[in-house]
């Protein structure tokens, strides 16, 4: 595999994963020109342990979605490391254990995947200021409503304005250290609406792949209280 080709980083909770997660996936490794997109399942997501919105299922059962989600598609690969490791999950120390695998080493371009809303709340992330020393940084947005600036905390906006590449061949370009952005279709897909829908027993069709419905009303994930 070359050096150059940058391999996509989609990390997150996944309770449960959704059309929306697997439509972004799909569309940054289109836009950017992404070899791959790596999902990396949190097993204990740091910023929902101790709250009302830790996981309702099991590291391991979030992680066998994630896995039946993205079957089939050869660009998709799963890394179970962070739900094998059972400790809390920070994107930093992830990244750096990335860094450290051989297979990837350090010149290999990394480039972690998020959402609008998770990237203006970059300031509370554990050692933030170090992501783009390991990573790229791509954003997804809506289309026609680009990344502003002026709406970003004013650390994170300063950091947007100095990394901002206008182009996502700067990815392939440095292993690390660019912010790009592109539009993705907007689905309104959430997992807090999932999860909504099951509680109350109704169908989440159309929402998730049929194999990830399957499992959870088989393993009863979810159910109506």
């Amino acid at each position: 595999m070359p050096p150059g080709a940058p391999l996509g980083l989609f990390g997150g909770t996944f309770d449960p994963v959704h059309l929306g997660h697997l439509r972004l996936a799909e569309e940054a490794a289109d836009s950017l020109g992404l070899d791959s997109v790596r999902w990396i399942p949190a097993g204990q997501p740091a910023h929902r342990a101790h709250t009302d919105k830790a996981p309702q299922v099991t590291a391991a059962q979030r992680l066998e979605m994630v896995r039946l989600a993205i079957a089939g598609n050869p660009r998709f690969t799963l890394d179970a490391a962070e739900v094998d490791a059972a400790v809390p999950s920070y994107t930093v120390p992830t990244l750096e254990r990335l860094r450290a695998d051989p297979a990837i080493g350090a010149a290999r371009p990394l480039v972690l995947l998020l959402g609008a809303d998770a990237f203006a709340g970059l300031p509370g992330w554990h050692r933030w200021e170090a992501l783009l020393d390991l990573a790229h940084i791509a954003v997804a947005h809506r289309p026609g409503f680009p990344i502003d600036a002026a709406s970003l905390p004013p650390a994170l906006a300063a950091l947007y304005r100095a990394r901002r590449a206008e182009s996502p061949a700067a990815l392939g370009a440095a292993p690390a250290g660019a912010i790009v952005t592109f539009a993705m279709t907007q689905l309104a897909i959430s997992a807090t609406q999932i999860r909504a829908l099951l509680a109350n027993g109704r169908s989440p069709r159309y929402l998730l792949p049929d194999a990830v419905i399957a499992y959870i009303q088989k393993q009863l994930l979810y159910s109506p209280r």
